[in-house]
């Protein structure tokens, strides 16, 4: 059952990567037809946002790791002092 879903969600993945490197294309074109125009405001924007996406899966591994960290930190002083009032 596993295998099987397994297949299907790389199936999927397979098939959409055309679209995706579609869009990656047409966005290209637009955002350099807009700046040979004069109007480099939509491509300052499009980096934002890419910029903004990019910081964002750090951000929450960070966050993460800190909470795993301070959790890991106080089930050890937990068990060092239960260790203690033996």
């Amino acid at each position: 059952m596993m295998t099987r879903i397994v297949t299907t969600a790389l199936l999927v993945l397979f098939i959409s990567v055309n679209d995706v490197l579609a869009q990656c294309a047409m966005c290209r074109s637009t955002l350099e037809n807009n700046y040979s125009n004069g109007n480099p405001g939509i491509a300052a924007g499009i980096n934002t946002g890419i910029l903004y996406l990019l910081v964002l899966p750090y951000l929450a591994v960070m966050l993460l790791g800190y909470f795993w960290y301070k959790s890991s930190k106080n089930a050890r002083t937990e068990l060092s002092e239960s260790a203690a009032s033996r």
